[in-house]
Order: C-alpha cells, then sequence, then structure tokens
C-alpha cells in the first residue's frame, strides 16, 4: 500500500507501527543485485574544461514536467540560485534544491606542488549500487529502480522525515526549507527523460566527453582500459554516450590508479577518474568499500521508533480529545432541550 503526506498524517498510529516494524528490519536486507542493464556515468576529470554546460542544461532539462526540480508553480522556469528585486542570476557554491550538479575547481599552487595541479571535479548524486538513503526511507519515497538502477524520488509519499540526508554517506539530499509543502531534491539521472529516447542531460551536453553516459558494466571497463593506457599516447575518448559514434582524439594524461565509486560505499554508478588525489577533489576519504545501509540503521533505527510512538501516543491523545468533545456537546443539546 503506497502512503502519501495527507494519509500519514490521518492514519499515523498505523504509520507509527509500520515505522518501528522498517527499523527492527532495515538492517537485515539482503543487497540488491546491479542489473545488467543498469546506467550511470562515468566522469573524467582530465577531460574537463569547466564550461559549465552540465550544470545550465541539467537545470533546464528538469524544470520540465516530471524532472526533479519541476513544480506546478513555477513551471517553465529555471530555479535561479539568487533571485533579489533587481537582479537573477546563477552562481551555485553547492549542491542545493535549485541546483541538482555542480563543476568545483581544485587549485594547488603551493611551492611544493611545483606546478599548477589543477583539476576541475563534477558533484551530484552517485546513485549507489545500495544506496542507504532509499533504506531509511520510511515511506518509499526513496526507490533504487530495478531495471536502471536509478535512485528516484517520489514526493507524493514523502512526509519530511530527512532520515535521506542522515544516512547518505556522500551529502547528497537537499531539502525545501523554503516551501509550504517542501520535497527533497537529488539528481535522478533525468529518469524522466528517458520513455523520450533521452538520456542524462549532463552527458549529452558534455562537448569533451568528460561526463560519459552509458551501461554500468560497460563504464567500468571503459574506466578500466584509460587506467591501463600509457600517458603521452592518444586515445580516441567517447563524447556523450558509451555507445555513440563520436569520439575525441586526446593525450592520454597520468591517472590516479583508481576509479572512485568502482567499490566506495558498496559500489557506485557515478564514477570517477582524475589526475589528482580523491581525496584533494573533496572526497571524504573515510568512506570505505562496506555498503552503508547496516552502518546508518545502527543510528537511524533509534528515530523511528521514537517518532512512531509520539504518532501514537498523538493519535490517540487526539481520539480521546474529539470523544470528550462530542459528549460535552450532546450533554449541552440535552440540557438545552
Amino acid at each position: 500500500m503506497t502512503i502519501n503526506r495527507r494519509d500519514f498524517l490521518k492514519y499515523s498510529a498505523g504509520t507509527g507501527i509500520m515505522l518501528a516494524t522498517t527499523a527492527t528490519t532495515g538492517s537485515a536486507s539482503m543487497a540488491p543485485e546491479l542489473s545488467p542493464d543498469a546506467v550511470g556515468i562515468l566522469y573524467d576529470a582530465t577531460l574537463c574544461i569547466g564550461c559549465m554546460s552540465c550544470m545550465v542544461n541539467c537545470k533546464k532539462a528538469n524544470s520540465e514536467p516530471g524532472g526533479a526540480l519541476y513544480h506546478k508553480k513555477t513551471a517553465g522556469t529555471v530555479p535561479y540560485e539568487y533571485v533579489t528585486e533587481d537582479k537573477i542570476y546563477d552562481a551555485p557554491t553547492g549542491l542545493s534544491d535549485k541546483t541538482l550538479c555542480i563543476i568545483k575547481k581544485y587549485r594547488d599552487k603551493s611551492p611544493e606542488a611545483g606546478k599548477d595541479n589543477s583539476s576541475f571535479i563534477k558533484q551530484h548524486c552517485l546513485h549507489c549500487v545500495d544506496p542507504a538513503c532509499v533504506s531509511v526511507c520510511p515511506v518509499g519515497a526513496l526507490r533504487k529502480q530495478p531495471d536502471t538502477g536509478i535512485v528516484t524520488y517520489d514526493k507524493n509519499k514523502c512526509f519530511g522525515c530527512r532520515y535521506c540526508q542522515v544516512a547518505c554517506p556522500f551529502g547528497i539530499p537537499a531539502y525545501e526549507w523554503e516551501k509550504s509543502s517542501p520535497s527533497v531534491v537529488k539528481c535522478q539521472l533525468c529518469n524522466h527523460r528517458y520513455a523520450q529516447g533521452g538520456y542524462s542531460a549532463c552527458c549529452e551536453s558534455c562537448p569533451t566527453g568528460a561526463s560519459l553516459f552509458g551501461k554500468v558494466s560497460d563504464l567500468q571497463e571503459e574506466a578500466k582500459r584509460r587506467l591501463a593506457l600509457k600517458p603521452g599516447d592518444t586515445y580516441a575518448y567517447p563524447v556523450k554516450r558509451i555507445d555513440g559514434s563520436e569520439k575525441t582524439e586526446q593525450i592520454v594524461p597520468e591517472y590516479v590508479d583508481h576509479v572512485y565509486g568502482l567499490t566506495e560505499a558498496g559500489g557506485t554508478q557515478y564514477m570517477f577518474l582524475a589526475g589528482v588525489d580523491f581525496d584533494k577533489l573533496g572526497f571524504n576519504p573515510n568512506i570505505n568499500d562496506d555498503a552503508y545501509p547496516g552502518f546508518t540503521w545502527d543510528y537511524v533505527s533509534h528515530v523511528p521508533i521514537l517518532i512512531g510512538s509520539l504518532l501514537v501516543a498523538g493519535t490517540v491523545t487526539r481520539f480521546v480529545t474529539q470523544r470528550l468533545d462530542r459528549k460535552n456537546g450532546n450533554n449541552d443539546t440535552n440540557d438545552k432541550s
């Protein structure tokens, strides 16, 4: 049975029991097996020129019906980060409820570096193979699609507990604090575009192949292939999507010998290659190769039980109060007669 916001508040007692049950069974769930048709992105930081076309087209594509930034009240408008009386502009400094992906730059000009050791990095949801956000969502608002593996979000089921924000090891989910009916906001890998024959807007608009879309298995092989290349040689890098015909000949850089996301947090569908150490690019070095749902439930599982208990108590109190009010109303009527 699906539960939306209104149903949750209306049947809070039943939901409280469900929350308590979820808390005790969530940690025992088996890790999902990734579908062979699962899709994702390989981001090669050495190919990124920082043009930010991925950011622009991400916002445009996701402001359409079905997109992660779409709202009826703001249909057809792009959610800019800064809107004042005299100017409107977009210069996000991080992921937010208005920005699903962002390009940042790392630069090391210290004397010890000996050179301008810089790199761009693109941040958005990694779509974990075993996502912690999905495991802690008590109403199934966050769901991992069985075919594509994309982690999607259903606003109609969400009641705003924000456990996903606590659970995500990468700190991705954002929340619409300013709205009266807020949602959790995150990259959904342009899931709404697949039915129309499209794919991730960030990859579709990338001119250099830095953001490459395709099946996860193909992207994993491509990443390993690049690490095996000899620096200084040339290589025909696929552009936009790995199964496409468009290529670009580039000189092979010296890669860091690691594919980030291949094993981190149990594996992700958004993987990275870079020429700079990943800890310098803002990646948390404390994230290991274990899937996170088991860890997060040690902490988060206590919260649903508490919330469920409060909801049950609140519902009972309201029920008793309503009965007393009706009884008092009936007594008044009898007295007047």
